[in-house]
């Protein structure tokens, strides 16, 4: 039996809750059911404020009602204490007052039966009678530790080391988190498996006009705009990508109208919004902080480029969505970018300014060499799947209870 934290799909969580909500129907529905497979359970925390979707409510589930800070202290206080959680799987039910969960036969959730506990948000409860997977995304804390919250950093520093050493198998999303975790902890190279991450189908280019018009219209898109995607938080380092479209726009304005950014606020924000007016870009830089995926897929089909100058990223879904829509795409360097894009974006160093007013020109002038990524990206995203990822997973799931 499977028990998959569903906490950043419920939750809502941009990339951890894009991976808990993909592997869990990826591993739910294998091609040709009919209905979710029945080995599977959701667990999530913070059960009054979920909204879990529907495939995730059609499965058994198993909330608690602590909300995330109490929850992640609690998760951490067990792990420095060695103290069992395992009476947290104990009942599946929907306790008073929380989200109506697919109730269990009474008894146990786990009855004896051989079962693995999923975590894939950078948190782990202490189980004793469960063994444990446990998704490392990135490291952005230890490398970064100024992109990230006091609270947060405190937490993972003394958190991580923990959960790594105590899971009993490791999911890297990218072979370049997987050197991370060998080289800041330690960790045994035979314990870790990559399994890259997928990319949905309804991830395609829109051709149709009627529909592209409706977007252009719904989101005020100008003709010629140049497109970013993520949470706006400072290791995205937008503020590079708009020094650059400024000097662009000082050099012809006519190239391109607008940079219009796709994504929630993350922690701390402000910076980002700042270098817009400090630039003098009020009313020439966009946020949009609530679009649906397919309004984001017909804004990839229209864009003239994405843009995506993060500094450091364990996986990256932008890049790869856009190629998959066949957009072309100038990204970072950085981190895992080259593994997973490959020759198949224009990758240039996170940092450098002119280097991106450079590529942004080159692209938006020349069309054939445009053309060329338009025409490999969805090959290139097309690698990546979730049927993939999924059937990765659980052969990750069996080793882990020997014979």
């Amino acid at each position: 039996m499977i028990v998959i934290d569903a906490s950043p799909a419920v939750h809502h969580k941009a990339g951890l809750g894009r991976y808990a909500e993909e592997l869990i129907a990826a591993l739910a529905l294998p091609p040709g059911a009919t209905k979710p497979s029945d080995d599977l359970i959701a667990f999530y925390h913070d059960a009054r404020s979920a909204t879990p979707s529907k495939l995730i409510q059609s499965l058994t589930c198993v909330a608690t009602a602590q909300t995330p800070y109490p929850w992640r202290l609690r998760a951490l206080l067990a792990q420095l204490l060695n103290l069992s959680q395992d009476s947290l799987l104990d009942r599946i039910h929907a306790p008073s007052g929380e989200l109506p969960v697919k109730p269990a036969q009474p008894g146990s959730a786990t009855d004896g039966r051989r079962t693995v506990f999923h975590a894939t948000e950078h948190l782990l409860p202490r189980f004793k009678r469960l063994k444990t997977v446990f998704t490392l995304h990135d490291l952005i804390f230890r490398f970064f530790p100024q992109h990230h919250l006091p609270r947060n950093r405190i937490f993972l520093n003394l958190a991580m080391p923990l959960f790594l050493r105590r899971a009993d198998a490791i999911i890297c999303v990218s072979e370049h988190t997987k050197r991370d975790a060998v080289k800041s902890y330690g960790v045994p190279e035979e314990k870790i498996r990559v399994i890259y991450e997928g990319i949905h189908p309804r991830f395609r280019r829109i051709v149709d006009k009627t529909a592209l018009q409706a977007a252009r219209e719904r989101y005020r898109l100008p003709e010629r705009f140049i497109l970013a995607v993520g949470t706006i938080e400072p290791r995205k380092n937008l503020p590079t990508l708009f020094a650059a479209f400024k000097a662009l726009r000082e050099e012809n304005d006519a190239l391109t109208q607008e940079v219009i950014v796709v994504g929630k606020q993350g922690w701390l924000h402000e910076a980002t919004y700042r270098a817009v007016h400090d630039l003098g870009l009020t009313g020439r830089v966009r946020f949009l902080t609530e679009v649906e995926d397919d309004g984001l897929v017909a804004m990839l089909s229209l864009a003239q480029v994405l843009a995506f100058p993060s500094v450091y990223e364990g996986f990256g879904f932008p890049p790869l969505e856009a190629m998959a829509c066949g957009t072309a795409v100038i990204s970072s360097n950085a981190a895992c970018l080259p593994e997973i894009l490959g020759n198949d974006a224009l990758l240039i160093p996170p940092m450098d300014t002119a280097a991106w007013a450079s590529a942004l020109r080159r692209i938006l002038t020349d069309d054939q060499f445009r053309a060329d990524f338009q025409r490999r990206g969805p090959v290139r995203a097309a690698r990546f799947t979730w049927q993939k990822a999924a059937t990765e997973t659980r052969a990750v799931y069996a080793p882990v209870w020997p014979s």
